[in-house]
């Protein structure tokens, strides 16, 4: 799967695409407007970080590219690479239980903190894209 070239775009499908996980230096997108929402994005080989409408969505340390990421009332999904495992924190409801399923396989229950953050560690490759849910 290639690396959003462009930072982020919009896909047909109404999920968004970000992150370049093999750019040396930062390089950040900021006023990117899709579905009523205004998005930024910063990402290089260390780190890849999505606001939406100034709240933090995702974040992923190394640098990583997410394709078809889609947020529904019931939580987010996205299909991930990179060039080495990462550790993922995704930005959700305070408080709340989450199912967490990678290829389909599920993790387990976590519940996000006080302000609403859950974290993940998913093993990556550039061969092929992880899938990641997560639901309430």
């Amino acid at each position: 799967m290639p690396v959003v070239e462009q930072l982020i775009r919009a896909e047909e499908d109404g999920s968004i695409s970000f992150g370049n996980y093999k750019l040396p230096e930062k390089k950040k997108l900021e006023n990117f407007e899709h579905g009523g929402d205004i998005y930024k994005v910063k990402t290089f080989k260390d780190i890849t970080k999505l606001e939406s409408n100034e709240n933090f969505v995702y974040e992923s340390v190394p640098g990583t590219t997410v394709t078809e990421f889609k947020e529904t009332e019931k939580g987010v999904e996205f299909a991930v690479e990179g060039s080495s495992d990462a550790q993922i924190t995704l930005g959700l409801l305070e408080k709340t239980e989450y199912n967490v399923f990678v290829n389909g396989t599920s993790i387990g229950k976590m519940t996000t903190n006080v302000g609403g953050k859950l974290n993940l560690s998913v093993e990556l490759s550039e061969e092929k894209a992880t899938q990641v849910r997560v639901e309430r």
